[in-house]
């Protein structure tokens, strides 16, 4: 994937800590003026890290992803660092002790998401993108060089003050995840020392890490490097963002399908759709700004939802899966053919909306109450009866009529639909 930029300009480059600003991508940094005199300089190297505590990134993690390729658009190199080590470790959590997966795990996980990660920068130019992991300067460090090398330079009481060690200390806190922190530091120590690393980024709950990287690097006799965080992601409701009914939105298209993931971000609430648009889009700021008018004016428009989503989906998924997504979700609703779609764009679509499996082909009036269009056979005839049911997008003209095999999408897959909003998917099994 080619990285174009349509947020900063060269003229605008000099810009970038305002447009984070703007954007409300800085919440905590380190010397304010010294950090801007970084971004808005000639380019520098910098890092963001990601542990792999799963199989795939999700949408939690785009913040840091967009961000750091806002930052390589303005200039910056990126090295993006996936935590070989780190992640067999755990970062603490308040509420519990981490489950340490097998280091096999681990490091399967760290291929599959340094994949994942490719995409969304450039390996090539004078920016050029890095992919590290820290298991290369952990993996070979003794125990010894640990405690001595690393250990001597955080002081105890220091470490006892973070926010979430405090948390645990009543229920206990082990000592490998009391060591997070070390680990984490130590690696903006070797990325200074083996890349210039300059500046890091993170979450806002990292803030405690990164400080101590910050200072560990000063310790140890390098430096100055500058660091801040970005907003953690909220929903206006209080509810956990990335998250629906069905579980985590993942970036792997295997765990989360691009139609699922369109669709969460078509169902953005308005009152958070403006503040997400500044957070992943690379849009420039008079297009968001007339989006945000959009949504207060228009709101039933979903323009900025839409935005949003065919954004967001081409970036992650590419311009491709976008298109069949787009198809999708026009067909369904009678505006285009199905037979253009793949079978796994149209089963993934109608297990959004409700996927059941049959056995058999019993009349059309049955296939609506089984797939819970309707909650009787009686309604059933009744919708029929009025003009309001479609299988496949051809209204249905009689209750008892049967579809036959040669109907199927794909050789499997029936489309339902009562009226014009209301669809559901039935998948045929021998």
């Amino acid at each position: 994937m080619t990285v174009t930029d349509r947020t900063l300009s060269p003229s605008r480059r000099n810009a970038l800590t305002d447009d984070l600003r703007w954007r409300g991508l800085l919440q905590d940094s380190t010397d304010p003026d010294e950090l801007r005199a970084l971004l808005d300089g000639p380019g520098t190297a910098f890092y963001v890290g990601f542990d792999p505590t799963a199989p795939s990134l999700h949408v939690g993690h785009l913040m840091q992803v967009t961000t750091a390729r806002r930052l390589q658009l303005a200039g910056h190199r990126p090295l993006l660092l996936v935590g070989g080590a780190t992640g067999q470790i755990g970062d603490p959590k308040e509420s519990a002790e981490r489950t340490l997966n097998p280091p096999e795990v681990v490091a399967s996980w760290v291929r599959r998401i340094r994949d994942q990660l490719a995409p969304f920068v450039s390996y090539t130019g004078d920016h050029a993108a890095s992919l590290v992991n820290n298991l290369e300067w952990t993996g070979e460090m003794s125990v010894v060089e640990f405690l001595r090398d690393v250990g001597k330079h955080f002081p105890v009481n220091r470490m006892l003050a973070r926010e979430v060690v405090r948390a645990r200390l009543e229920s206990g806190i082990s000592f490998t995840e009391f060591s997070y922190q070390l680990l984490q530091a130590n690696d903006f120590f070797e990325l200074h020392r083996r890349h210039g690393c300059q500046l890091q980024f993170g979450g806002s709950d990292q803030w405690g890490n990164i400080t101590a990287g910050v200072d560990y690097v000063r310790r140890r006799g390098l430096g100055p490097v500058q660091a801040f965080t970005t907003p953690l992601v909220t929903r206006s409701d209080g509810s956990k963002f990335g998250k629906t009914e069905g579980g985590a939105i993942w970036l792997d298209p295997e765990m989360t399908s691009p139609y699922a993931f369109y669709q969460f971000w078509i169902n953005v609430d308005d009152r958070d759709v403006g503040r997400y648009l500044r957070y992943f889009s690379f849009r420039g700021r008079a297009e968001l700004e007339e989006l945000e008018k959009e949504t207060v004016e228009r709101p039933a428009s979903r323009a900025a939802q839409r935005a949003l989503a065919e954004e967001l989906t081409t970036l992650v998924h590419g311009e491709r899966e976008m298109a069949q997504v787009v198809a999708a979700s026009q067909a369904l609703f009678g505006r285009g053919s199905l037979d253009d779609l793949s079978p796994a764009t149209l089963r993934a679509a109608l297990t959004e909306a409700g996927l059941v499996r049959l056995e058999g082909l019993p009349e059309v009036a049955a296939l609506f109450k089984e797939s819970g269009l309707v909650p009787s056979m009686k309604e059933a005839r009744r919708v029929i009866a009025e003009g309001g049911a479609y299988v496949n997008n051809t209204r249905v003209v009689a209750a008892d009529a049967v579809v036959s095999s040669a109907d199927l999408l794909h050789g499997r897959y029936l489309v339902l639909r009562r009226g014009k909003r209301s669809f559901a998917g039935v998948e045929v099994g021998s």
